[in-house]
């Protein structure tokens, strides 16, 4: 059988959105719905690959990574330029090293701008001039020392340290939001001029706007400072409602 295949010229688009690269933890659960409920309607394309990530969490699991940061990178749309890649493991960034990662990253796309949640969270604490933190963790105490330290060498004041004492990505995930909201009341926040929670697979997205009504306070997160500083650094300056107030900015 034979058809005439009538062809046409293609024609493309004048302006492309930019691309934004996300490096996901194979066991994190929340980082990737976050993003899509923030970014959906946005002028930007969102690409997704996942990391492996051996749980319990350690910082000996952590630093397991770094070894697969440029492989995992380089499978993010291969041979194309990415605007941003955010690396979605803010214990992770920290053990490994905020340099370290990137310059992992970059050996796979270079010229392209990199952030992970501690970076944002330093750039969003200069922003609105935050010196002094309550800080708020899954994590079990081990890690939770290291993430102590880092913010010491940043010259961020922790006032008072919370901790639930997780170790799986899974039991970070199914933590009850209500709950964060019902032990919230407790947490010593008066000297502090944030409160800020650390995992990107912690869901407390969704309440931040409560938490910023309820206790007066600035209140950020590791997935909300990510998603921040990565649409911003695409150039998208629009205030952004029902996240906090990093994202009205």
């Amino acid at each position: 059988m034979s058809i005439n295949i009538k062809q046409y010229d293609a024609k493309f688009k004048k302006k492309l959105n930019p691309k934004l690269g996300l490096v996901a933890l194979s066991t994190d659960q929340t980082i990737e719905k976050d993003f899509n409920s923030v970014c959906k309607n946005l002028p930007l394309n969102i690409f997704i690959n996942r990391i492996h990530n051996q749980n319990p969490l350690t910082k000996e699991n952590l630093l397991k990574m770094e070894d697969d940061l440029e492989t995992t990178v380089s499978k993010i749309l291969p041979e194309e330029k990415l605007d941003t890649i955010a690396y979605g493991c803010t214990s992770g960034t920290i053990a490994i090293g905020e340099e370290k990662v990137k310059e992992k990253i970059l050996l796979a796309k270079p010229d392209c701008y990199v952030t992970t949640p501690i970076t944002s969270a330093i750039k969003a604490f200069k922003k609105m001039n935050i010196k002094k933190i309550s800080l708020f963790t899954p994590y079990p105490n081990s890690v939770n020392e290291v993430i102590l330290d880092y913010f010491t060498q940043k010259n961020i004041e922790v006032i008072s340290f919370a901790s639930l004492n997780l170790s799986l990505d899974s039991e970070f995930a199914n933590v009850d939001p209500n709950y964060i909201l019902e032990i919230s009341k407790k947490l010593e926040i008066k000297d502090a001029d944030a409160l800020f929670f650390s995992c990107t697979a912690l869901p407390v997205l969704d309440i931040l706007d409560k938490l910023e009504e309820k206790l007066q306070i600035f209140v950020l997160s590791s997935n909300q400072t990510l998603i921040w500083d990565s649409i911003r650094s695409t150039g998208y300056k629009s205030p952004i409602r029902g996240y906090g107030k990093l994202l009205e900015n």
